[in-house]
């Protein structure tokens, strides 16, 4: 089965044979449960069509609802969840798996994710395991992963022969993960970039955030768009696969109307020279201790 990366604008097959993930997504990290629903319902009308959730977000069930009362087939809609690290090892996530199927009220999950490598229990291997269970016995599309650097997946690679379909991971203008990109590139491996505009409530931004970087004002005013905007085309001119999230609709809304312009490969070597060391905004998947 190959997977490969597509707009939103053009309809996509989901079977075990092709299946093509929509470049860009909603996602629902901190968004609050009784807001999940409608949002999520307001977004697949906007014309997204990837849904990204997390039994860790506490949503699930409202995501399940927003999807179901979105009018949009559910052949159309690609869901993703994750399962956390407190379910990790074989048993506990086949049983996770259960879980957030049960709450999204779904028959069947376009891509189950692990969260995080979770190197405190050590257990990533064991709960890939499962996850290859999962893909093999047609109970979910595809599987990948989130937050993991090159040597963890590696490992994966080295000791199970299978790699994840895509790795989720944080990338902005300010952190871009080049080293990891490349790798990626080498072994199949999709970027989906989380944090796509760098800003993340639970760290400030180190100094000037993205969206009032100086060449991202310039391009927002030859464009006629907003900074955010300039930056998630970014991505997506980029290569890279990226979530939008927003509470407020007519964020929802603007975040995509971003497929009536490009940005030019001199505009886009133009951004990667804003990446810098101290870009990081969350946490190390090298040293995280949970």
């Amino acid at each position: 089965m190959t997977y490969s990366v597509n707009t939103p604008q053009t309809p996509f097959p989901t079977t075990h044979v092709d299946s093509r993930i929509p470049a860009l997504g909603y996602g629902l990290w901190q968004v609050p449960a009784e807001t999940s629903a409608e949002l999520v319902s307001r977004a697949l009308q906007t014309g997204y069509r990837l849904i990204d959730t997390a039994e860790a977000y506490y949503n699930e069930e409202d995501v399940g609802e927003g999807i179901r009362a979105s009018g949009v087939a559910r052949e159309e809609i690609f869901v993703t969840t994750k399962v956390w690290n407190t379910h990790h090892g074989y048993d506990q996530t086949l049983q996770a798996f259960d879980a957030s199927q049960q709450r999204l009220g779904l028959d069947r999950l376009d891509m189950y994710l692990m969260h995080w490598p979770s190197q405190i229990r050590d257990t990533y291997v064991e709960t890939w395991q499962a996850m290859i269970r999962l893909r093999d016995e047609g109970r979910v599309g595809a599987i990948g992963v989130c937050n993991f650097s090159i040597g963890q997946l590696q490992r994966l690679m080295r000791e199970t022969g299978v790699a994840p379909v895509l790795n989720q991971v944080e990338l902005h203008p300010y952190f871009q993960q080049k080293e990891l990109r490349a790798f990626h590139r080498e072994q199949g491996i999709i970027t989906q970039s989380w944090s796509p505009l760098g800003v993340w409530s639970q760290k400030p931004n180190p100094g000037l955030s993205p969206l009032q970087a100086p060449p991202i004002l310039e391009l927002a005013e030859r464009y006629s768009k907003s900074p955010a905007q300039i930056i998630l085309r970014w991505h997506l001119d980029s290569g890279l696969a990226t979530l939008s999230k927003s509470v407020r609709p007519e964020r929802i809304v603007e975040n995509f109307q971003l497929f009536d312009f490009a940005l030019t490969p001199e505009e886009i070597r133009m951004l990667a020279e804003l990446d810098r060391p101290d870009g990081r905004l969350g946490p190390d998947p090298e040293t995280a201790d949970f």
